[in-house]
């Protein structure tokens, strides 16, 4: 069953997971590194007057993204108010005198910066309930030929927890994203890939989910029985050599604003 999502939720377990966010997302910061250089080729120079990134949370791809290109003002945005203090060091350490951060949910933040070079963001827009708003108002915030780089998750993301659980986030398809940011930018990049990380028990592999904050679809109170059935099921279907397994389905899309 799809769950919606509560932003509300997602705000509060993110929170709680920002110092251990970076130590475990590991996939995500392989992403960030995917998206930096992603930004690298697809742009004309690796100098930009003006970026906005998305969802910046602790700064892995500020910090990505800055040690590879000169930005002259840098401004971060995230649904967690607490995340300024995390990207504003990365911002620091790489030299950025011109620093901005802009606390909300991105997809209702009235005044949102214009004049834009580049728009960034690193798993974050699978938690947006509008792609299509999404786009529109990225695009009316590039300038002619900026570009809007990101990484999200697809279908079949942590398909393991949905089919135990029966219930998860209704990932964005690959296809649905470019056929979407086509209406308002030009498609450069669209690809996918697969990324299956091993865990000890299950029980290790839902540390990580907790320690990531990337649970945040519904609240829900484990009894001693739900919990030792979920991780009965977990382990008989989903076994490997170094214990139990969950998929990662990253995808990175590139997209500029025509000239015209």
């Amino acid at each position: 069953m799809q769950q919606g999502i509560d932003k509300r939720l997602v705000r509060e377990r993110f929170a709680k997971a920002l110092g251990s966010y970076r130590e475990h997302a590991v996939v995500q910061k392989e992403m960030a590194l995917v998206v930096a250089d992603m930004v690298c080729t697809a742009a004309s120079s690796r100098s930009f007057r003006r970026v906005l990134e998305v969802g910046a949370g602790t700064g892995a791809l500020t910090a990505a993204l800055l040690s590879r290109c000169c930005v002259d003002t840098y401004m971060a945005n995230d649904i967690v108010s607490e995340s300024q203090r995390y990207v504003a060091r990365e911002a620091g350490r790489m030299g950025i005198m011109r620093f901005t951060f802009l606390p909300g949910d991105i997809e209702i933040l009235e005044e949102l910066p214009e004049d834009l070079d580049l728009v960034v963001s690193n798993a974050t827009v699978q938690w947006l309930t509008d792609l299509d708003g999404f786009f529109r108002k990225m695009a009316g915030c590039l300038k002619p030929g900026g570009l809007l780089a990101f990484s999200t998750f697809s279908s079949l993301n942590m398909l393991e927890i949905a089919a135990v659980e029966e219930e998860g986030l209704r990932y964005p398809e690959l296809s649905g994203l470019g056929a979407i940011g086509s209406r308002y930018l030009e498609l450069l990049v669209l690809k996918e890939e697969y990324r299956r990380v091993s865990f000890d028990s299950p029980v290790s592999m839902l540390h990580h989910i907790r320690k990531t904050g990337v649970n945040g679809i519904a609240r829900r109170t484990w009894t001693k029985g739900s919990y030792q059935r979920f991780l009965s099921r977990y382990e008989e279907a989903y076994s490997c050599e170094e214990g139990v397994y969950l998929t990662y389905h990253p995808v990175y899309c590139c997209f500029r604003k025509p000239l015209s």
